[in-house]
C-alpha cells in the first residue's frame, strides 16, 4: 500500500545515510590531529614505519575511542528513528480509535453510538474518526485514510486482497412460559393457548413450560475487499432454529442449521447495491439504511420472534441506496413475495387453498410481482447526539383464478412506515415505529392475512397496523436496561354468502365459523416488555460473556370468542439467557 511504500522508503533513507557516514568516519578521524584540529599539522603514520613511536600509538587510541562513541551515537539515533517509524506505521501502538465489533449479528447489537461518529462506508456502518500521531520529519505527514486499517477483528485473516472475518455467538437459553405455547426460542404470538375452549378445559393453557435451548446460536462469515474503485461486502449468517426432527428433545438434540443473512453489497461512492437474503427495508433503522444487525432495530430481547409490534422479515431482495448526503439515505428495494393468509380465514371454496400460503411455508403459492419497497432515513447529529429518522412505503400486488366461473381477480394494496430512534440525553434513547396496511399482514410477523376472498370470488384486502415503543439505557457500560410496548391490530373483514344446500355461511377473517377459524382470527395481540443486559467482561481480542434477562406479558383476543372462553388469552414469559460473543 502507499503508505507501507512510503515507510519502507524512509526506512532505507536513514540505513544508506547511516552506511555513508559510519564509512566516512574512519578517513575523516584519521585526518584529525591529537587536538582536535585538522590539516598540516596532524599527526600521520608513515607505512614504512614498523615501530611507531608510543606517542603515535597513544593518539591512535584516542581517535579510535572518539570513533566508537560516534558510532554508538549514530546507531541510538537510529534506533530512535526506527521507533518512530514503527509508531506511525501500527496504528495500534499510535493509539488510533476505533470501534471493536463484538459479532455483528441480531440480537446482541449494542445502542447506536452518538457523538463524533458518522455514518460511513459500508452501507451505514458507523466509525470513529481517528488522527494519526505527530512525527519529527521533513518530509509531509499522511492523512490517516492512507495509513493501513487495523484488522476488525483478532479472528480475521487475509487470503489475496479479501479479508475474512468470522463472528457469531453462542447461547445457553432458558424459557419459562405460563402456559405451553410449545413455540421454541421463538414465541408464537399468534397461539397464545385459552385455559378454557368453548368451555372445555385446555391442557395448553393449564401447564407451564420450561426448556434450555441452544439453538439461538449464531455463526456468520463476512468477506471484505475493494475491487477498483468499489468496496465489496460478502455475508453470511445462520442459526440452529431450523426443521426440528420429531425426537429433538429425545437423545441428541440435533437443532439444524438455518440460513439467515446471505448476500453482498458494493459501494462506490454515494451509491450501495446490494443483492441476497437480508433484512427486508421495512424493518425499522437505528442508523441509515443498512442491511447490518447492528443499524436496524430489532430490539434487545433474546425472544427470536424479537419484540411485538416490530415489522420486519429476512428475504431475498435486491436495493440500490444511494447518499445525497452524509445525513440522508435514499433507498429502492424489490423483495420476494408471498400471498400470505392464517387460519383464521374462510374461504369461499377448497379451490382457492393452493393459491396462499397459508399460515405456513408453501412453495407453491403463485404471486403477481415482487413487493416493492421505498424509505428514506435521516441521521443528523444535534447537540452531539445521534438522531435517526426515516418514513418508507411498500406496494403488492394479488391475484386469485377463479375456477368455478374461469375468472381472475386482482388487487393491488400496501403499506407506509415511519420510526423515529434518538438519544435524548447521555446513553438515554427513545424509540417509537409504525406501520399500517392494505393487505401488509404478512411484515407483521404473519400474525393477520394479506386479503380475504369474498363471496363472488373476488379479492379484498385487511386493513392491519402495529407499532412499538420504548428505551434503551446504559446505566454504566456494564449495564443496559430495556423496555417496549407494542402491539399489532387486524380489521375484520367478512361475506356471506350460501352453501350448496342454500344456507348461509359467513366467509371472510374475523367471521362466525368453527371454534378453529374464530381463536386464529386475532383482533388484538399486545406485548409489553422489560429486560437488563449484563456485560460481565467484554474484551476486543476476546470478545464478550453477556448475561442477558427479559420478561413479557403477551395477550391475544379474537374478533370472536367462543361461547364458554375466557375474554383473551395471556402468558408470562421469562427468558434468561448466558451469551459469548466471538470477538
Amino acid at each position: 500500500m502507499e503508505s507501507e511504500s512510503y515507510l519502507t522508503s524512509a526506512r532505507r533513507c536513514v540505513l544508506v545515510m547511516v552506511f555513508m557516514i559510519s564509512v566516512a568516519l574512519p578517513s575523516s578521524v584519521c585526518a584529525q590531529d591529537p587536538k582536535g584540529g585538522s590539516g598540516s599539522s596532524a599527526v600521520r603514520i608513515s607505512p614504512a614505519t614498523s615501530n611507531p613511536s608510543s606517542n603515535e600509538v597513544a593518539v591512535l587510541k584516542e581517535q579510535l575511542a572518539r570513533q566508537q562513541e560516534q558510532i554508538e551515537q549514530l546507531r541510538l539515533a537510529l534506533e530512535a528513528v526506527m521507533r518512530r517509524l514503527d509508531q506511525f506505521g501500527d496504528p495500534q501502538r499510535a493509539s488510533i480509535s476505533t470501534l471493536p465489533t463484538l459479532g455483528q449479528v441480531a440480537s446482541t447489537t449494542p445502542m447506536a453510538p452518538s457523538g463524533g461518529i458518522r455514518v460511513a462506508e459500508g452501507g451505514g456502518s458507523l466509525v470513529a474518526s481517528a488522527i494519526a500521531p505527530p512525527i519529527v520529519s521533513s518530509a509531509p505527514i499522511r492523512p490517516q485514510a492512507e495509513v493501513s486499517r487495523p484488522k476488525s477483528s483478532p479472528l480475521s485473516i487475509q487470503i489475496g486482497d479479501a479479508e475474512f472475518t468470522p463472528g457469531g455467538f453462542l447461547d445457553f437459553t432458558t424459557i419459562f412460559r405460563s402456559t405451553n405455547l410449545g413455540s421454541g426460542v421463538a414465541s408464537s404470538f399468534g397461539t397464545l393457548p385459552y385455559s378454557v375452549v368453548g368451555g372445555v378445559p385446555n391442557a395448553a393453557g393449564r401447564l407451564t413450560e420450561i426448556r434450555n435451548f441452544a439453538q439461538n446460536s449464531r455463526l456468520s462469515l463476512k468477506a471484505t475487499s475493494k475491487v477498483g474503485g468499489s468496496n465489496v461486502t460478502g455475508y453470511i449468517e445462520g442459526d440452529f432454529a431450523g426443521n426440528a426432527a420429531s425426537s429433538l428433545f429425545v437423545t441428541s438434540n440435533s437443532n439444524t442449521l438455518r440460513l439467515r443473512h446471505y448476500w453482498v453489497q458494493l459501494t462506490r461512492g454515494k451509491f450501495e447495491v446490494l443483492g441476497g437474503q437480508s433484512w427486508t427495508m421495512m424493518t425499522p433503522g437505528r442508523s441509515g439504511i443498512s442491511p447490518t444487525s447492528s443499524d436496524v432495530f430489532i430490539s434487545q430481547v433474546e425472544d427470536s420472534n424479537y419484540q411485538l409490534g416490530i415489522t420486519w422479515g429476512r428475504q431475498s431482495q435486491f436495493r440500490v441506496v444511494y447518499h445525497p448526503s452524509k445525513e440522508w439515505a435514499l433507498g429502492m428495494s424489490v423483495e420476494n413475495p408471498d400471498q400470505f393468509i392464517t387460519n383464521g380465514v374462510v374461504l369461499p371454496g377448497t379451490n382457492f387453498n393452493s393459491e396462499f400460503n397459508i399460515g405456513g411455508n408453501q412453495t407453491t403459492t403463485p404471486n403477481l410481482h415482487p413487493d416493492l419497497i421505498a424509505k428514506a432515513a435521516y441521521d443528523p447529529t444535534i447537540g452531539g447526539k445521534h438522531m435517526h429518522a426515516e418514513v418508507g412505503g411498500i406496494i403488492r400486488s394479488f391475484k386469485v383464478f377463479n375456477s368455478n366461473n374461469n375468472s381472475t381477480s386482482t388487487i393491488t394494496g400496501g403499506g407506509v412506515t415511519a420510526g423515529v430512534n434518538f438519544e435524548v440525553v447521555k446513553n438515554f434513547r427513545l424509540i417509537a415505529n409504525g406501520f399500517y396496511s392494505y393487505g401488509g399482514g404478512r411484515y407483521i410477523l404473519g400474525l393477520g392475512p394479506d386479503v380475504i376472498v369474498k363471496p363472488d370470488g373476488t379479492l379484498s384486502g385487511v386493513h392491519s397496523g402495529s407499532g412499538v415503543a420504548g428505551f434503551e439505557y446504559q446505566a454504566n457500560p456494564r449495564v443496559l436496561i430495556f423496555g417496549y410496548y407494542g402491539g399489532a391490530y387486524f380489521q375484520r373483514n367478512t361475506g356471506l354468502t350460501l352453501d350448496t344446500s342454500g344456507k348461509p355461511v359467513w366467509v371472510g377473517f374475523g367471521a362466525p365459523s368453527s371454534t378453529s377459524n374464530q381463536l386464529n382470527a386475532n383482533r388484538a395481540i399486545q406485548e409489553p416488555t422489560f429486560g437488563v443486559t449484563r456485560t460481565f467482561w467484554k474484551n476486543p481480542k476476546y470478545g464478550a460473556l453477556l448475561w442477558v434477562n427479559q420478561y413479557s406479558y403477551a395477550t391475544r383476543a379474537p374478533w370472536i370468542v367462543p361461547s364458554g372462553s375466557g375474554k383473551n388469552a395471556h402468558l408470562s414469559i421469562v427468558y434468561t439467557d448466558l451469551r459469548y460473543v466471538l470477538p
